[in-house]
């Protein structure tokens, strides 16, 4: 593996050590490369102060299709996750939170029951702790061989956003490349509020196939971070030097006294 990697977005070439201590973000383009779990936790967190939740939970094959269970443990090995989103509770300069992050490493980000169970979970042990959420999304969507499993997962999410507004409990989105399919048609689009990395792909169907069946050419940047900022879909696009600080202020200004 060489030392270098090129920007796809500039196509200068940098050694992967300076990409890692910038946060995986161009130095000279600002593009933003994917970050692993393991990463952001770093990036937002207090040190040492992460704390995992349900870290031993392991995804199961409810429809007992042939050869999941193989994808799942080539997928462990490969991203060195259980699943596709690690859950826990940490702070944010002195707040507490709990947090939610999803790798598109594994499996593509894909929601099945478990990053479903988990993810909502984390949402009501923020509302029974009255401790905000913050949820980190990056998925293609439903996890196919869980079949309505998967699907479930859209309404029970939801369901538990419900809650939290009940409760009064902020949830807030920060929306990585990309977030498609059922979950940005589910709790990744109602949060309190939703905050974007840079460019980073937002949608539901993919753009060839609402082409294909609205049958018009797309507007130029169509589902971009930038795209959905101007219409009404993301609050804000915030460059993954300033998520912390921003995470942080929205935390200390939606306390309910």
């Amino acid at each position: 593996m060489g030392k270098t990697i090129q920007c796809p977005e500039c196509h200068e070439e940098f050694d992967k050590k300076t990409l890692k201590e910038n946060f995986q973000v161009c130095p000279n383009c600002s593009y933003h490369f994917r970050l692993n779990t393991a990463d952001r936790i770093k990036l937002i967190c207090d040190e040492n102060t992460f704390v995992e939740i349900d870290g031993d939970l392991e995804s199961i094959n409810p429809l007992e299709l042939d050869g999941y269970e193989e994808k799942l443990k080539q997928h462990k090995d490969k991203s060195n996750l259980k699943d596709a989103v690690v859950t826990g509770k940490s702070k944010i300069n002195g707040e507490n939170v709990y947090l939610g992050i999803m790798s598109f490493d594994f499996m593509g980000g894909s929601m099945g029951a478990l990053v479903g169970e988990k993810i909502t979970k984390t949402m009501i042990d923020g509302a029974l702790n009255d401790t905000p959420v913050i949820i980190f999304s990056a998925s293609g969507g439903a996890r196919m061989q869980e079949g309505i499993f998967s699907l479930m997962q859209m309404a029970k999410t939801s369901a538990a956003v419900a809650l939290m507004n009940k409760c009064k409990v902020p949830l807030f989105i920060v929306l990585t490349h990309p977030t498609t399919g059922g979950v940005s048609a589910s709790f990744a689009m109602l949060g309190d509020v939703i905050l974007s990395e840079p460019k980073a792909l937002i949608g539901f169907a993919g753009p060839r196939v609402i082409q294909g069946t609205i049958g018009e050419k797309l507007p130029d940047g169509f589902q971009t971070a930038e795209f959905q900022k101007d219409h009404g879909f993301v609050d804000a696009i915030i460059e993954r030097k300033d998520l912390k600080k921003t995470l942080s202020y929205l935390i200390k200004t939606h306390k309910v006294n």
